[in-house]
């Protein structure tokens, strides 16, 4: 009767994690199609299904879905799934949910980073490559991981590590802001634009290269550890986890997977937070080898569909994204703060 019981409830835990995934690929092909199909130029879906799969069309179309909508809304996808990953690899690292890269001020370090990067080169060398954004937003993340790694150290209570956090993306956003005061104006354009956040301007060569960065941080994602290291330190050491080597990963993980997302797109505010949380209840458990797939899945569409939002909400004015993520994600969070079963 036991072996019965435990068959229907695997059966039914089978059943709901492919349920998920087919509603996330579902929304997936809608929201492409919707962010491929609107815009200043309608194109209509049996256009769109002929340029995509026969490169057949006009010009004008064809060059407006595979030079502009297709590279940004997969460059939305994959740099949404980086995210929500490496929020998801923080919330493990400080056994937290509310711990993220914009909370705990990394995506503030990476930006700070970047952004004296692209004025030093601007203004002497005239040209980078992504490969130097992503260095150089990795490089910041690291600096504001290591002042929370000594914080952690020295604060005993989670939220006071959080407000911590918060402090330093506060002083590395007034560190970014008073060294673009002294930049050039057609630097500060440049600037302004990336600083708050958007998936526009993306090509196939930034798609490529996020691709081999996001592809090889997840492929070391490992589930077995995660799953051990979410019982209890004692529990990972016993199951031959190297705990040391293993956090130095995790940290490393989520600060290369947060600096692509900010080289390219600039910081972007509680996705990292928001999804992960979103993909616990949706999936019903907090197993790695389902929720990894599934935040990244999840992150994808969700920022899939804050750029459309954003684009067309006040067209032809196209909004920040770090706006519509703050105004959808900000009352999640919210809500994972609130004591479930009333006060306690």
């Amino acid at each position: 009767m036991e072996q019965t019981s435990f068959h229907q409830e695997n059966f039914r835990r089978r059943t709901r994690y492919t349920v998920v995934f087919l509603i996330l690929a579902a929304v997936f092909c809608v929201v492409t199609v919707l962010n491929i199909n609107t815009g200043n130029v309608h194109i209509p879906v049996p256009k769109i299904l002929r340029i995509l799969f026969l490169k057949e069309g006009a010009a004008t179309e064809y060059n407006i879905i595979w030079k502009i909508r297709l590279p940004r809304i997969l460059m939305a996808a994959l740099l949404g799934g980086a995210l929500s990953l490496s929020g998801f690899l923080l919330q493990t690292f400080f056994s937290n949910p509310i711990a993220g890269p914009f909370v705990l001020g990394i995506s503030s370090g990476a930006k700070m980073v970047v952004a004296l990067t692209m004025i030093v080169y601007l203004k002497y060398i005239g040209r980078f490559s992504s490969y130097t954004l992503i260095l150089a937003a990795f490089i910041g993340s690291l600096i504001s991981t290591g002042f929370i790694l000594l914080m952690s150290k020295k604060v005993q209570h989670m939220a006071s590590l959080l407000v911590g956090g918060i402090m330093i993306g506060y002083i590395c956003s007034a560190i970014t802001d008073f060294v673009v005061t002294f930049a050039d104006d057609s630097d500060i354009v440049n600037l302004h634009g990336w600083s708050q956040g958007s998936f526009s301007g993306m090509s196939w060569s930034n798609i490529r290269v996020a691709a081999v960065v996001v592809g090889l941080a997840v492929l070391f994602t490992l589930s077995k550890p995660i799953s051990a290291y979410q019982l209890g330190e004692a529990y990972a050491q016993s199951m031959g986890v190297n705990i040391k080597t293993f956090r130095v990963i995790l940290i490393l993980l989520s600060s290369i997977l947060s600096a692509c997302v900010t080289a390219f797109a600039g910081p972007i505010s509680f996705v990292g937070i928001a999804v992960p949380f979103l993909a616990r209840k949706a999936f019903g458990t907090s197993k790695p080898i389902v929720v990894i797939p599934g935040t990244f899945f999840m992150g994808a569409v969700f920022c899939m569909i804050c750029d459309l939002i954003a684009r067309m909400a006040l067209a032809p004015v196209e909004l920040n994204i770090s706006t519509v993520t703050s105004i959808l994600g900000a009352p999640i969070v919210i809500y994972m703060m609130i004591p479930k079963g009333g006060r306690k």
